[in-house]
């Protein structure tokens, strides 16, 4: 689906919308019509009446291609840069990966059978491609970067899950935490590492995909920027647990985590949020003319019930103790429905036996947790005056964004504002 696609089927929303509200002709309809035509002009300016983009939310296709993820790499150099001729020496291609994994030396687990390079048992690519001919899954995951206002891009991520390595390992005892790491130019200073509780690594409570050592996104091999030959992917968590370049597993009887992200002040335990922010939206518009709003919503593990948007006169000043909008007029958006084709994965089908979806590859809730969803909006007119246009979410707990996690450290949930003037 291309930029265009995407917009179409905005257009189509909007004009239901104008069929049902009997004003079909009115200036809207011709708002997103233009954007759908202007799509393509100028690669690096967004379509006309597309919001700027300002923190890397853009227009795309439901499923993200590979090369159009955006990219929040460490390392210096970022490993994905290396030669080839490197990347071969240090690991970094398929026939050369290795995974080492092991007791943790300073809080030791019992294990019988460590994985090491030195003694020749590191797992190797062929090993865990033989563990995936019975234990390999593949599932949906919208990847977020923890103090980022916006996706980086949602695929279809495929491997072995984490605990049929670690029960090669044999481990029998003072097993609480796993932490792990990838390459960082075997330079200490900039090694980025990660860590989970064994309870999640072995059973996925409330129907989560498993954690996952993951080696294909989308139907194709994983390649290097998006962390190949394997990474780590956590279902439910921010881009910072799912570690690129694997290379070890540390097992330990450590009884908190050690997550580099915590020694940055950051909430190293919080799940993906819930929240919605724009894609199409006017920051002009003519009095007494309807207005189109799109945009997209990220749904975290508290689902997604509803989008809700407000239109609201930047003349009457707002309640000073409403931090969160409680009392701004919202009103309901619609979720664009499930669409009709997937074109970035092979033969625009849904891998069979993909975590989430039907045997005929249609998805068996919509929206999909973990996921990012569509949706879109025709606000009346209004006279003129400047106003503030908002969207929020509203989880299937009845939280309305940015509860019930507002807090900046454990994941962006921040309601957006746009200043849109009207002229007479």
């Amino acid at each position: 689906m291309s930029h265009q696609d995407f917009l179409a089927q905005h257009t189509a929303l909007t004009r239901r919308y104008f069929l049902q509200a009997g004003v079909l002709g009115l200036a809207t309809a011709p708002l997103l019509a233009s954007a759908v035509a202007n799509a393509g002009e100028d690669p690096a300016a967004p379509p006309k009446h597309v919001k700027p983009d300002k923190g890397g939310a853009k227009l795309e296709p439901y499923f993200t291609p590979s090369e159009d993820f955006r990219d929040v790499s460490r390392g210096k150099p970022q490993p994905h840069s290396l030669p080839d001729e490197k990347k071969r020496e240090v690991g970094l291609t398929r026939e050369t990966w290795q995974l080492e994994v092991f007791s943790d030396p300073d809080k030791p687990a019992k294990l019988l059978k460590p994985m090491t390079k030195a003694k020749g048992t590191a797992l190797d690519f062929a090993s865990l491609l033989k563990l995936g001919e019975t234990h390999a899954v593949r599932f949906p995951k919208v990847m977020t970067c923890l103090n980022l206002g916006c996706p980086l891009g949602m695929g279809i991520w495929e491997g072995v899950p984490l605990r049929e390595v670690i029960w090669l390992t044999q481990p029998k005892d003072n097993l609480r935490r796993v932490f792990y790491y990838g390459y960082h130019n075997d330079d200490p200073q900039q090694m980025f590492r990660s860590s989970l509780p064994i309870g999640r690594v072995l059973e996925d409570p409330a129907d989560l995909p498993p954690v996952i050592l993951c080696y294909k996104l989308n139907g194709e091999w994983l390649d290097s920027e998006r962390g190949g030959p394997v990474r780590l992917v956590v279902p439910e968590a921010y881009g910072f647990k799912s570690i690129k370049w694997l290379t070890h597993l540390v097992l330990t009887n450590l009884a908190h985590a050690n997550d580099t992200y915590a020694e940055q002040n950051n909430d190293v335990d919080s799940p993906l949020k819930t929240f919605a922010a724009t894609l199409v939206a006017p920051t002009t518009a003519k009095a007494n003319e309807p207005l189109a709003v799109s945009g997209y919503a990220q749904v975290g593990m508290a689902g997604l019930a509803k989008v809700q948007v407000s239109l609201e006169s930047n003349a009457t000043p707002r309640p000073e103790q409403d931090p969160w909008f409680t009392t701004a007029p919202w009103v309901d958006a619609e979720l664009l429905p499930v669409p009709k084709q997937w074109p970035v994965l092979g033969n625009g089908q849904v891998p069979p036996a993909t975590l989430g979806f039907d045997a005929a590859g249609v998805p068996q809730s919509w929206p999909m947790r973990l996921t990012k969803a569509h949706w879109a909006i025709v606000l009346p007119g209004v006279a003129a005056g400047e106003y503030s246009l908002r969207c929020r979410t509203i989880d299937l707990q009845g939280h309305a964004q940015p509860l019930p996690r507002p807090f900046q450290k454990s994941g962006h949930a921040a309601i957006e504002s746009i200043v849109v003037k009207v002229t007479a």
